[in-house]
């Protein structure tokens, strides 16, 4: 569906900083508490909404991510992956280290560390687990459940290129501010799809992993608005680019 690299990467709006600068570690692991709501869709945004998903009787396969984030001494950073351009599924496009629970994985939690272990070298004691987020539920037949959680400051990447083909991290205010998201619309597959874009510096976040993020920001708006930080954000929920198709 999409080249991970060849779309443009929108700027910021305006010079004002954003109110997602003020984040910190605390903030996250708060929201993070609150608790979950209902998972979200890559339909949710078809005029159709869920009707047209999941298809009746068809089970979902479980899959775990994680959300790592890291302080590099500039605020707190998404560490993300472009997948390896090989694969058959997905190949090249942005995601969370994870992926589908093994049969020999007692938890979901387990299978996102496992994962994340043997895509990017990031062993369980290096992430300090804050809880699951909503979860996502794909066209292609998966739910995913993501876990967001620290990662100590040292960790070096060190990926598996027979599944990442870059490993990078960029700023968790960039993600969370909804000035840099974007509604964008495609035709695949004999339908119309619709999907949040963040892109960042030449690379294309989107789909399941930008609606993930979409979700980790309302939790955290509503905590900045609660602080006096935000102005109005809740508002801004709503608020992404309109729609156009790529190009």
């Amino acid at each position: 569906m999409t080249d991970a690299l060849s779309s443009p990467s929108v700027a910021p709006a305006g010079d004002a900083p954003s109110p997602f600068a003020a984040i910190d570690a605390d903030m996250v692991r708060e929201a993070v508490r609150r608790g979950r709501g209902g998972a979200s869709s890559d339909f949710d945004l078809l005029p159709g909404g869920r009707a047209s998903f999941p298809p009746a009787g068809a089970p979902l396969r479980q899959a775990g991510v994680l959300c790592p984030l890291v302080d590099r001494g500039d605020g707190l950073r998404v560490i993300l992956t472009r997948r390896a351009d090989h694969l058959r599924q997905h190949a090249g496009q942005v995601a969370f280290p994870g992926g589908r629970v093994d049969p020999t994985d007692p938890s979901l939690l387990h299978a996102a560390l496992r994962e994340a272990d043997e895509e990017i070298g990031l062993a369980a004691h290096q992430v300090d687990i804050f809880g699951a987020i909503d979860g996502h539920e794909t066209g292609t037949g998966y739910a995913i459940t993501p876990f967001v959680g620290l990662v100590t400051p040292d960790f070096a990447p060190r990926s598996d290129p027979s599944e990442v083909a870059e490993v990078f991290e960029p700023p968790l205010a960039f993600l969370m501010d909804p000035a840099n998201r974007r509604t964008e619309s495609r035709y695949f597959q004999g339908r119309d799809r619709r999907y949040y874009a963040m892109p960042w510096e030449g690379r294309y976040i989107w789909g399941a992993t930008a609606r993930m993020l979409v979700g980790l920001s309302d939790r955290l708006a509503d905590l900045l608005d609660e602080a006096g930080l935000g102005g109005g954000l809740r508002d801004l929920r709503d608020g992404a680019r309109p729609p156009h198709g790529p190009g």
